[in-house]
Protein backbone atom coordinates (compact mmCIF):
# COMPACT_ATOMS: atom_id res chain seq x y z
CA UNK A 1 0.00 0.00 0.00
CA UNK A 2 0.81 3.63 -0.66
CA UNK A 3 3.15 4.49 2.47
CA UNK A 4 1.30 8.15 3.29
CA UNK A 5 -2.11 6.20 2.98
CA UNK A 6 -1.21 3.28 5.03
CA UNK A 7 -0.21 5.61 7.81
CA UNK A 8 -3.58 7.36 7.53
CA UNK A 9 -5.28 4.41 7.67
CA UNK A 10 -3.50 3.08 10.94
CA UNK A 11 -4.33 6.00 12.09
CA UNK A 12 -8.05 6.59 10.96
CA UNK A 13 -8.74 3.48 12.99
CA UNK A 14 -7.65 5.00 16.32
CA UNK A 15 -10.82 7.07 18.01
CA UNK A 16 -9.56 10.40 19.09
CA UNK A 17 -12.83 12.42 18.91
CA UNK A 18 -12.53 15.27 21.88
CA UNK A 19 -15.46 16.72 23.76
CA UNK A 20 -16.27 20.27 24.39
CA UNK A 21 -18.29 19.29 27.80
CA UNK A 22 -14.87 18.10 29.02
CA UNK A 23 -12.87 20.36 31.08
CA UNK A 24 -9.48 18.28 30.96
CA UNK A 25 -6.45 18.79 28.68
CA UNK A 26 -6.38 16.51 26.33
CA UNK A 27 -10.61 17.03 26.89
CA UNK A 28 -10.52 12.81 26.20
CA UNK A 29 -8.14 10.37 27.11
CA UNK A 30 -8.52 8.30 24.29
CA UNK A 31 -6.46 10.78 22.43
CA UNK A 32 -3.78 9.83 24.12
CA UNK A 33 -3.81 6.95 22.37
CA UNK A 34 -2.86 8.47 19.08
CA UNK A 35 -0.12 10.48 20.71
CA UNK A 36 1.53 7.43 22.26
CA UNK A 37 1.46 5.78 19.10
CA UNK A 38 2.77 8.56 17.20
CA UNK A 39 5.56 9.42 19.77
CA UNK A 40 7.48 5.47 19.52
CA UNK A 41 6.19 5.93 15.80
CA UNK A 42 8.55 9.03 15.57
CA UNK A 43 11.61 7.84 17.76
CA UNK A 44 11.86 4.69 15.68
CA UNK A 45 11.92 7.03 12.28
CA UNK A 46 14.70 9.21 13.95
CA UNK A 47 13.11 11.74 14.70
CA UNK A 48 15.03 13.41 17.76
CA UNK A 49 13.54 15.29 20.76
CA UNK A 50 10.44 13.46 20.76
CA UNK A 51 8.25 14.45 23.91
CA UNK A 52 4.81 13.63 24.90
CA UNK A 53 3.82 16.31 27.78
CA UNK A 54 0.81 15.53 30.17
CA UNK A 55 -1.73 17.83 28.26
CA UNK A 56 -1.48 15.27 25.33
CA UNK A 57 1.08 17.93 23.36
CA UNK A 58 3.60 15.93 20.76
CA UNK A 59 6.89 17.43 19.71
CA UNK A 60 10.02 16.76 18.18
CA UNK A 61 12.61 17.74 15.86
CA UNK A 62 15.09 16.73 12.53
CA UNK A 63 18.08 18.42 13.37
CA UNK A 64 19.34 20.13 10.44
CA UNK A 65 22.32 19.32 8.50
CA UNK A 66 23.88 21.96 6.56
CA UNK A 67 26.40 24.70 8.14
CA UNK A 68 24.20 27.54 7.03
CA UNK A 69 22.47 29.59 9.48
CA UNK A 70 18.76 28.76 8.39
CA UNK A 71 15.38 29.71 10.31
CA UNK A 72 13.94 26.96 11.84
CA UNK A 73 10.87 25.77 10.37
CA UNK A 74 7.61 24.24 11.69
CA UNK A 75 5.03 21.74 10.64
CA UNK A 76 1.80 21.20 12.66
CA UNK A 77 -1.25 18.85 12.71
CA UNK A 78 -4.05 17.99 15.33
CA UNK A 79 -4.73 14.80 16.54
CA UNK A 80 -8.39 15.16 17.64
CA UNK A 81 -11.28 14.52 15.25
CA UNK A 82 -15.33 16.16 15.71
CA UNK A 83 -17.37 15.80 17.87
CA UNK A 84 -20.10 15.87 15.92
CA UNK A 85 -19.69 12.58 14.72
CA UNK A 86 -18.53 9.03 15.94
CA UNK A 87 -14.56 8.60 15.22
CA UNK A 88 -14.76 4.86 16.94
CA UNK A 89 -14.84 1.79 14.27
CA UNK A 90 -13.72 4.03 11.44
CA UNK A 91 -13.18 2.00 8.92
CA UNK A 92 -11.77 3.17 5.72
CA UNK A 93 -12.43 1.95 2.25
CA UNK A 94 -10.45 2.37 -0.55
CA UNK A 95 -12.06 3.05 -4.03
CA UNK A 96 -9.07 2.12 -6.75
CA UNK A 97 -9.05 4.03 -9.99
CA UNK A 98 -11.83 6.44 -9.25
CA UNK A 99 -14.71 6.02 -12.48
CA UNK A 100 -16.33 9.14 -11.84
CA UNK A 101 -19.97 7.58 -10.98
CA UNK A 102 -22.03 7.94 -7.41
CA UNK A 103 -19.79 6.02 -4.77
CA UNK A 104 -21.85 3.07 -2.56
CA UNK A 105 -20.33 4.34 0.86
CA UNK A 106 -22.83 1.28 2.62
CA UNK A 107 -24.80 -1.08 0.51
CA UNK A 108 -26.35 -2.01 3.81
CA UNK A 109 -27.85 1.16 5.16
CA UNK A 110 -28.34 2.38 1.31
CA UNK A 111 -25.48 5.75 2.39
CA UNK A 112 -24.32 6.68 -1.17
CA UNK A 113 -21.34 9.74 -2.19
CA UNK A 114 -23.83 11.33 -4.95
CA UNK A 115 -22.18 13.50 -7.81
CA UNK A 116 -25.57 15.52 -7.82
CA UNK A 117 -24.70 17.24 -4.15
CA UNK A 118 -20.78 16.93 -4.47
CA UNK A 119 -19.50 17.78 -7.62
CA UNK A 120 -15.76 18.23 -6.85
CA UNK A 121 -15.52 14.66 -7.02
CA UNK A 122 -15.71 14.88 -10.61
CA UNK A 123 -11.95 16.19 -9.95
CA UNK A 124 -10.62 12.88 -8.80
CA UNK A 125 -11.74 10.75 -11.74
CA UNK A 126 -8.73 8.37 -11.62
CA UNK A 127 -7.44 8.47 -8.48
CA UNK A 128 -7.60 6.65 -5.55
CA UNK A 129 -9.28 7.55 -3.31
CA UNK A 130 -9.97 6.67 1.18
CA UNK A 131 -13.53 6.92 1.97
CA UNK A 132 -15.97 6.10 4.99
CA UNK A 133 -18.07 2.98 5.63
CA UNK A 134 -20.74 5.46 5.86
CA UNK A 135 -21.63 5.12 9.54
CA UNK A 136 -18.61 7.41 10.48
CA UNK A 137 -16.89 10.05 9.69
CA UNK A 138 -13.33 8.98 8.28
CA UNK A 139 -10.92 11.28 10.75
CA UNK A 140 -8.86 12.92 7.24
CA UNK A 141 -9.41 16.33 9.37
CA UNK A 142 -7.09 16.11 10.74
CA UNK A 143 -4.73 12.65 10.50
CA UNK A 144 -3.96 13.16 6.99
CA UNK A 145 -2.43 15.99 7.99
CA UNK A 146 -0.33 14.00 10.49
CA UNK A 147 0.60 11.23 8.14
CA UNK A 148 1.68 13.65 5.35
CA UNK A 149 4.12 15.63 8.20
CA UNK A 150 5.52 12.27 8.91
CA UNK A 151 6.06 10.86 5.58
CA UNK A 152 7.46 13.77 4.44
CA UNK A 153 9.89 14.36 7.08
CA UNK A 154 10.95 10.51 6.79
CA UNK A 155 12.41 11.44 3.35
CA UNK A 156 15.02 13.48 4.55
CA UNK A 157 15.76 10.94 7.35
CA UNK A 158 16.40 8.21 4.56
CA UNK A 159 18.07 10.47 2.24
CA UNK A 160 20.26 12.28 4.32
CA UNK A 161 22.14 14.56 1.33
CA UNK A 162 19.01 16.38 0.98
CA UNK A 163 20.23 19.23 2.86
CA UNK A 164 17.79 21.17 5.28
CA UNK A 165 17.37 23.13 8.30
CA UNK A 166 16.37 22.09 11.55
CA UNK A 167 12.49 20.76 11.32
CA UNK A 168 10.16 20.97 14.34
CA UNK A 169 6.74 18.84 14.44
CA UNK A 170 4.11 19.66 16.43
CA UNK A 171 1.15 17.62 17.12
CA UNK A 172 -1.80 18.64 19.54
CA UNK A 173 -4.91 17.59 20.93
CA UNK A 174 -8.65 19.44 21.08
CA UNK A 175 -8.31 21.87 18.16
CA UNK A 176 -11.63 20.81 16.88
CA UNK A 177 -13.02 22.19 20.38
CA UNK A 178 -11.10 25.48 19.86
CA UNK A 179 -8.35 24.48 22.67
CA UNK A 180 -5.74 23.24 19.98
CA UNK A 181 -2.93 26.02 21.09
CA UNK A 182 -4.19 26.46 24.69
CA UNK A 183 -1.21 24.71 26.09
CA UNK A 184 1.25 24.73 23.24
CA UNK A 185 4.55 26.38 24.29
CA UNK A 186 6.30 28.28 21.49
CA UNK A 187 9.11 29.51 22.83
CA UNK A 188 9.76 26.03 23.18
CA UNK A 189 8.68 24.80 20.35
CA UNK A 190 11.45 26.88 18.77
CA UNK A 191 10.33 27.58 15.27
CA UNK A 192 10.67 31.04 13.20
CA UNK A 193 7.49 30.51 11.55
CA UNK A 194 5.32 27.36 10.52
CA UNK A 195 2.62 25.69 8.31
CA UNK A 196 -0.68 23.94 10.38
CA UNK A 197 -1.01 21.28 7.35
CA UNK A 198 -4.99 21.05 8.08
CA UNK A 199 -6.51 22.41 4.88
CA UNK A 200 -9.00 20.56 2.10
CA UNK A 201 -8.53 20.78 -1.66
CA UNK A 202 -4.82 20.35 -3.47
CA UNK A 203 -3.51 23.49 -3.26
CA UNK A 204 -5.46 25.45 -0.86
CA UNK A 205 -3.11 27.95 0.96
CA UNK A 206 -4.52 30.03 3.63
CA UNK A 207 -3.87 33.01 5.87
CA UNK A 208 -6.87 34.49 6.65
CA UNK A 209 -9.24 33.13 8.89
CA UNK A 210 -12.32 34.03 10.69
CA UNK A 211 -12.38 36.21 13.87
CA UNK A 212 -14.78 34.21 15.89
CA UNK A 213 -16.96 34.22 19.22
CA UNK A 214 -19.42 32.11 21.02
CA UNK A 215 -22.58 33.61 22.24
CA UNK A 216 -24.84 31.72 24.76
CA UNK A 217 -27.99 33.42 25.18
CA UNK A 218 -29.69 32.48 28.35
CA UNK A 219 -33.96 32.93 28.11
CA UNK A 220 -35.67 33.06 31.90
CA UNK A 221 -39.29 32.22 30.99
CA UNK A 222 -41.97 31.88 33.69
CA UNK A 223 -44.51 28.53 34.02
CA UNK A 224 -47.92 28.98 35.12
CA UNK A 225 -50.49 26.55 34.28
CA UNK A 226 -52.08 26.52 30.91
CA UNK A 227 -55.28 27.05 31.83
CA UNK A 228 -54.51 30.45 33.66
CA UNK A 229 -51.83 31.79 31.69
CA UNK A 230 -53.39 34.67 30.15
CA UNK A 231 -51.42 37.63 31.29
CA UNK A 232 -49.30 35.21 33.47
CA UNK A 233 -46.93 32.70 31.52
CA UNK A 234 -43.75 33.89 29.42
CA UNK A 235 -42.62 30.47 27.10
CA UNK A 236 -38.78 31.51 26.67
CA UNK A 237 -39.04 28.91 23.79
CA UNK A 238 -41.37 31.26 22.12
CA UNK A 239 -38.97 34.10 23.11
CA UNK A 240 -36.28 31.92 21.55
CA UNK A 241 -37.82 31.36 18.55
CA UNK A 242 -38.57 35.07 17.87
CA UNK A 243 -35.14 36.06 18.71
CA UNK A 244 -33.61 33.72 16.22
CA UNK A 245 -36.15 34.93 13.30
CA UNK A 246 -34.23 38.28 14.67
CA UNK A 247 -31.48 37.30 12.50
CA UNK A 248 -30.58 38.12 9.15
CA UNK A 249 -31.32 35.24 6.59
CA UNK A 250 -28.98 35.61 4.60
CA UNK A 251 -26.58 35.52 7.11
CA UNK A 252 -26.55 31.31 7.96
CA UNK A 253 -23.97 29.37 6.71
CA UNK A 254 -26.06 27.62 4.18
CA UNK A 255 -26.36 31.10 2.20
CA UNK A 256 -22.89 32.46 3.03
CA UNK A 257 -19.66 32.08 0.80
CA UNK A 258 -16.25 33.64 0.70
CA UNK A 259 -15.76 36.57 2.41
CA UNK A 260 -19.18 36.55 3.89
CA UNK A 261 -19.90 36.03 7.38
CA UNK A 262 -22.57 34.45 9.70
CA UNK A 263 -24.59 33.10 12.60
CA UNK A 264 -24.56 29.61 13.11
CA UNK A 265 -27.11 27.88 15.57
CA UNK A 266 -25.75 24.97 16.91
CA UNK A 267 -27.13 24.45 20.09
CA UNK A 268 -30.66 24.20 21.85
CA UNK A 269 -32.09 23.24 25.23
CA UNK A 270 -35.20 24.28 26.00
CA UNK A 271 -38.32 24.09 28.16
CA UNK A 272 -41.33 26.73 29.37
CA UNK A 273 -39.06 27.60 32.06
CA UNK A 274 -35.75 28.51 30.41
CA UNK A 275 -33.84 27.99 26.68
CA UNK A 276 -30.13 27.93 26.34
CA UNK A 277 -29.55 28.81 22.02
CA UNK A 278 -25.76 28.81 21.58
CA UNK A 279 -24.42 30.74 17.93
CA UNK A 280 -20.84 30.41 16.32
CA UNK A 281 -20.60 34.11 15.38
CA UNK A 282 -17.95 34.57 12.22
CA UNK A 283 -16.34 37.15 9.95
CA UNK A 284 -13.20 37.76 8.66
CA UNK A 285 -13.92 41.15 8.27
CA UNK A 286 -13.28 42.85 11.45
CA UNK A 287 -15.63 45.78 11.70
CA UNK A 288 -18.28 43.56 10.35
CA UNK A 289 -17.67 40.85 13.11
CA UNK A 290 -17.78 43.65 15.94
CA UNK A 291 -21.32 44.70 14.38
CA UNK A 292 -22.18 41.16 14.17
CA UNK A 293 -21.78 40.88 18.24
CA UNK A 294 -23.81 44.15 18.21
CA UNK A 295 -26.90 42.51 16.50
CA UNK A 296 -27.00 39.69 18.93
CA UNK A 297 -26.65 42.28 21.56
CA UNK A 298 -29.23 44.83 20.48
CA UNK A 299 -31.99 41.99 19.82
CA UNK A 300 -32.13 40.78 23.34
CA UNK A 301 -32.08 44.32 24.88
CA UNK A 302 -35.60 44.87 22.11
CA UNK A 303 -36.79 41.62 23.68
CA UNK A 304 -36.25 42.22 27.24
CA UNK A 305 -37.61 46.46 26.78
CA UNK A 306 -40.93 44.83 26.80
CA UNK A 307 -40.61 43.35 30.19
CA UNK A 308 -40.10 44.09 33.59
CA UNK A 309 -37.28 42.14 34.36
CA UNK A 310 -34.34 40.75 32.11
CA UNK A 311 -35.28 37.82 30.07
CA UNK A 312 -32.58 37.51 28.29
CA UNK A 313 -29.21 37.77 29.01
CA UNK A 314 -26.07 37.33 26.54
CA UNK A 315 -22.63 35.95 26.99
CA UNK A 316 -20.04 36.11 24.33
CA UNK A 317 -16.88 34.58 24.33
CA UNK A 318 -13.95 35.00 22.24
CA UNK A 319 -12.37 32.22 20.68
CA UNK A 320 -10.02 33.71 17.93
CA UNK A 321 -9.41 36.46 15.41
CA UNK A 322 -8.03 36.94 12.13
CA UNK A 323 -4.52 35.67 11.43
CA UNK A 324 -3.74 38.29 8.60
CA UNK A 325 -2.71 40.54 10.92
CA UNK A 326 0.16 38.20 11.90
CA UNK A 327 1.10 36.59 8.77
CA UNK A 328 0.90 39.47 6.30
CA UNK A 329 3.96 41.55 7.63
CA UNK A 330 5.64 37.83 6.97
CA UNK A 331 4.19 37.48 3.80
CA UNK A 332 8.09 35.78 2.31
CA UNK A 333 6.24 32.34 4.01
CA UNK A 334 3.26 32.55 1.67
CA UNK A 335 5.17 32.90 -1.55
CA UNK A 336 7.76 29.92 0.22
CA UNK A 337 4.76 27.83 0.26
CA UNK A 338 3.48 28.85 -3.44
CA UNK A 339 6.42 28.62 -5.10
CA UNK A 340 6.96 25.10 -3.26
CA UNK A 341 3.48 23.88 -4.45
CA UNK A 342 4.40 24.89 -7.71
CA UNK A 343 7.42 23.10 -8.09
CA UNK A 344 5.34 19.60 -6.19
CA UNK A 345 2.98 20.16 -9.65
CA UNK A 346 -0.09 21.83 -7.07
CA UNK A 347 -1.69 25.03 -8.58
CA UNK A 348 -1.66 27.26 -5.59
CA UNK A 349 -4.87 28.13 -4.46
CA UNK A 350 -4.90 31.54 -1.87
CA UNK A 351 -8.29 31.45 -0.33
CA UNK A 352 -9.65 32.83 3.35
CA UNK A 353 -10.41 29.76 5.83
CA UNK A 354 -13.77 29.77 6.43
CA UNK A 355 -13.62 28.36 9.60
CA UNK A 356 -10.47 28.37 12.35
CA UNK A 357 -7.17 26.52 12.61
CA UNK A 358 -4.41 26.10 15.29
CA UNK A 359 -2.66 28.66 13.00
CA UNK A 360 -4.73 31.48 14.21
CA UNK A 361 -3.81 31.33 17.57
CA UNK A 362 -0.61 30.20 17.24
CA UNK A 363 0.21 33.24 14.56
CA UNK A 364 -1.10 35.58 17.61
CA UNK A 365 1.16 34.03 20.03
CA UNK A 366 4.47 35.31 17.77
CA UNK A 367 4.94 31.87 15.46
CA UNK A 368 3.42 33.35 12.19
CA UNK A 369 1.75 29.61 10.73
CA UNK A 370 -0.45 30.00 7.88
CA UNK A 371 -2.50 26.42 6.80
CA UNK A 372 -1.79 24.33 3.62
CA UNK A 373 -3.46 21.32 2.02
CA UNK A 374 -4.60 17.26 2.81
CA UNK A 375 -6.39 16.74 0.29
CA UNK A 376 -9.64 16.31 2.22
CA UNK A 377 -13.28 16.88 1.60
CA UNK A 378 -16.79 16.76 3.52
CA UNK A 379 -14.99 16.90 7.16
CA UNK A 380 -16.98 15.56 10.26
CA UNK A 381 -19.38 13.51 8.46
CA UNK A 382 -20.14 9.97 6.52
CA UNK A 383 -19.56 11.98 3.31
CA UNK A 384 -16.03 12.48 4.26
CA UNK A 385 -13.13 11.49 1.70
CA UNK A 386 -9.89 12.19 0.79
CA UNK A 387 -7.45 11.56 -2.52
CA UNK A 388 -4.31 9.31 -1.74
CA UNK A 389 -2.93 11.54 -4.86
CA UNK A 390 -3.27 14.41 -3.30
CA UNK A 391 -2.04 13.21 -0.30
CA UNK A 392 1.12 12.47 -2.14
CA UNK A 393 1.09 15.92 -2.92
CA UNK A 394 0.99 17.06 0.33
CA UNK A 395 3.94 15.32 0.88
CA UNK A 396 6.06 16.30 -2.27
CA UNK A 397 4.93 19.96 -1.10
CA UNK A 398 6.42 19.78 2.17
CA UNK A 399 8.95 18.29 0.88
CA UNK A 400 9.78 21.26 -1.28
CA UNK A 401 9.03 23.71 1.68
CA UNK A 402 12.10 22.13 3.57
CA UNK A 403 14.03 21.62 0.81
CA UNK A 404 13.24 25.77 -0.36
CA UNK A 405 14.54 26.99 2.40
CA UNK A 406 17.90 26.42 2.27
CA UNK A 407 17.82 28.14 -1.44
CA UNK A 408 15.90 30.70 -0.45
CA UNK A 409 16.97 31.89 3.29
CA UNK A 410 20.04 32.39 5.15
CA UNK A 411 20.41 34.03 8.52
CA UNK A 412 23.25 36.93 8.54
Amino acid sequence: MNPVAERFIRYCKIDTQSDEGSESCPSTAKQLDLARLLRNEMETMGITDVDLDNNGYLTGSLPKNTDKRLPVVGFIAHMDTSPDMSGTKVNPQIIKIYDGENIILNKRDNVILPIADFPELLNYKGHDLITTDGTTLLGADDKAGIAEILSAVEFFIKNPEAEHGEIRIGFTPDEEIGRGADKFDVKSFGADFAFTVDGGQPGELEFENFNAALATINIQGRNVHPGTAKNQMVNSMHLACEFNSRLPEDQKPEHTEGYEGFFHLVDIEGTVEKTVLRYLIRDHNKDKFISKKKIIESIASEINSRFDTERINVEIKEQYSNMREKVEPHYHIIELAEASMKEAGVKPIIKPIRGGTDGARLSFLGLPCPNIFTGGHNFHGRYEYISINAMESAVETIKKIIINIPKTYQKK
